[in-house]
């Protein structure tokens, strides 16, 4: 197909129409047909230099996937998906599909549904499917950490043949991905790809702390050959203004966890949401969902263009009946006993600096005051590091997660890794770069070359690890 002879109109993906998913917290976006799959990856040019791969925190191929569905090949598609992404059941509902940013067709219509596509693949396609591990190398890997870059981390190294013990903090294995509303992710479906995992020498430890109940010096001394810590940044932000910790303050994420484990405690009718980024919007469509006919609004401190979150989340969010206020930044939660209001102060956009950023400038005695009796405070998590001895002479990420110091992500302490990402697909490549530095490391201490690696599902020769035409990433960690 040229790129004049190209259908320039997305195939309409099915949404629960505003009025009633308010309702409850059943799946806003359902899936294509195969009529309607294949109609959709038909748009897609097949372009030479992939830019969606490229794109794409894990190479994903989604150009190669697309052409399959096309071709009505939708076990290949499967197949072919998950031989990337262990997680693809997840991603294909959650991700923030960048790959579709990347898409040529954005720049004359809609970006191709890449995100919907693969969800047909594994819908679809067989995806009952599991990993095969290498010949056991009789060395045991201890993971900090069980959300995504955890267990991306546990994936590669088990396809290589490590043994590896995954410490979780929680009482469920996927992190920060438990707090996902339902109305985006219904459930299961990490429990579905963790299935394929079945046959990896892996072993989950829930209920685990990491600095509390065991710490990575500890986990090298008991014989295991490396540690990775991927604690992510489970810790709420303090706003550190006055009134935050007034009785109906409430921290995003554990608001959001309650919300899964059907543990949250009733909200009052004018709640207010502080944050722009996608917590921040889970947080305020989940509030509205909890609270039928209550006034609920997200008040961010720089412009809708500039919010972290998704697009498409925003985008869901007024059909809903949800105010955003933008250019707000909070003073202080008013009350005595209890939220009555916030008052906050006006902004405004300074000029570009040398990096093209505008920072956030008050306006000098603006401020506006929103009534509300529960607050929901979404301005960013930090990592807990509780327990975790300084000399790991961890770096905090540019959200909150703990670093190593070197470049390979190795930390202070020889054999001690660390790294996270901002999402989900960032966390997962965060965790394949830290299991091929710990594969690295431990070659060279062995004298020997590092195991790629090898073909998920055991065939003889490796597939090979970026598509024809891949120059290169255009993301940054």
């Amino acid at each position: 197909m040229s790129y004049s002879e190209a259908r320039y109109d997305r195939v309409e993906v099915p949404e629960e129409p505003p009025e009633i998913r308010v309702r409850g917290f059943d799946e806003v976006l359902h899936s294509y047909t195969k009529e309607e799959a294949i109609m959709e990856a038909s748009r897609c040019l097949q372009c030479a230099l992939p830019f969606c791969v490229e794109a794409c925190p894990i190479a994903q191929d989604c150009r190669g996937y697309i052409g399959l569905v096309a071709g009505g090949q939708f076990d290949a598609a499967a197949h072919l998906t998950l031989r990337e992404n262990p997680l693809a059941t997840t991603l294909c509902k959650v991700c923030y599909h960048y790959c579709e940013d990347a898409c040529i067709m954005r720049h004359r219509g809609v970006p191709i549904a890449i995100r919907h596509i693969k969800r047909a693949a594994m819908e679809f396609g067989n995806d009952q499917l599991a990993y095969v591990p290498s010949a056991p190398r009789n060395r045991r890997i201890a993971v900090i950490g069980a959300g995504p870059a955890g267990l991306m981390a546990a994936w590669e190294l088990g396809l290589r043949g490590y043994g590896v013990t995954v410490f979780e903090k929680l009482k469920v294995v996927g992190g920060q991905a438990e707090a996902i509303p339902h109305y985006r992710m219904p459930g299961s479906e990490l429990l579905q790809d963790l299935d394929r995992f079945k046959e990896l020498d892996i072993t989950f430890m829930p209920g685990t702390r990491g600095g509390v109940d065991v710490t990575p010096e500890g986990l090298l001394a008991e014989g295991y050959k490396a540690v990775y810590l991927a604690v992510g940044a489970s810790k709420p932000g303090s706003p550190g203004i006055p009134g935050e910790n007034l009785p109906g303050v409430i921290y995003a994420l554990d608001f959001l966890l309650d919300v899964n484990e059907g543990r949250i405690a009733p909200l009052g009718k004018k709640i207010v949401v502080v944050g722009g980024g996608d917590v921040a919007v889970d947080s305020v469509r989940s509030a509205l969902r909890l609270s039928p006919g209550a006034d609920v609004s997200m008040v961010y401190r720089r412009t809708r263009e500039e919010a972290p979150a998704g697009e498409e989340e925003i985008r869901e969010t007024e059909p809903e009946g949800i105010h955003l206020y933008w250019l707000l930044s909070p003073l202080r939660v008013l009350g005595t006993d209890h939220v009555e209001g916030v008052e906050f102060e006006k902004n405004e956009l300074s000029a570009p600096d040398a990096s093209g950023r505008r920072s956030v400038v008050p306006i000098p005695g603006a401020t506006q005051l929103l009534d509300c009796d529960t607050v929901i405070m979404a301005i960013g998590q930090k990592a807990d590091l509780t327990g975790f001895s300084p000399d790991l002479k961890l770096k905090i990420g540019s959200k909150g997660w703990p670093e190593g110091i070197h470049p390979d992500t190795m930390t202070g302490v020889e054999g001690v890794f660390a790294s996270g990402g901002r999402s989900v697909v960032h966390a997962m490549a965060a965790g394949t770069r830290a299991a091929e530095s710990i594969e690295a490391w431990l070659a060279k201490k062995e004298g020997r070359a590092p195991i790629p690696r090898p073909d998920p599902f055991g065939a003889p020769v490796p597939p090979p690890t970026v598509p024809e035409g891949y120059s290169g990433p255009v993301w940054k960690p």
